[in-house]
């Protein structure tokens, strides 16, 4: 059942302590589109999480920064090749849970 262990990074001692929440939204569903969308995503190091959703939202990254300045870098960088309908991005302002540990009472 275990998968990994890994070590918790401080991210303000990273000085990566801004979050920010992508919404994406396509047009194009497409194999072909989406693998490279996905190459593009997992060649940028601040996207930390990256979901495929349903409602709405197609894909949902989770990026990580120093500011909001580095974080127009990296949508710069996303939206470079990409056909994508509709970006939409949301700061967290305060992390109020933050867990890795997963609910036991399922297994």
């Amino acid at each position: 059942m275990i998968r990994k262990q890994v070590a918790l990074h401080d991210v303000k001692k990273l000085n990566v302590g801004v979050t920010v929440f992508v919404a994406v939204r396509t047009n194009q569903h497409s194999q072909k589109w989406f693998d490279k969308f996905h190459a593009a995503v997992n060649d940028v190091p601040e996207v930390v999480e990256f979901y495929r959703i349903s409602g709405d939202v197609d894909y949902l990254p989770r990026v990580v920064v120093p500011q909001i300045a580095a974080y127009d870098l990296v949508y710069k960088r996303l939206i470079r090749g990409s056909d994508l309908f509709d970006v939409s991005s949301s700061v967290a302002m305060e992390e109020i849970k933050f867990t890795t540990a997963l609910p036991l009472d399922y297994v």
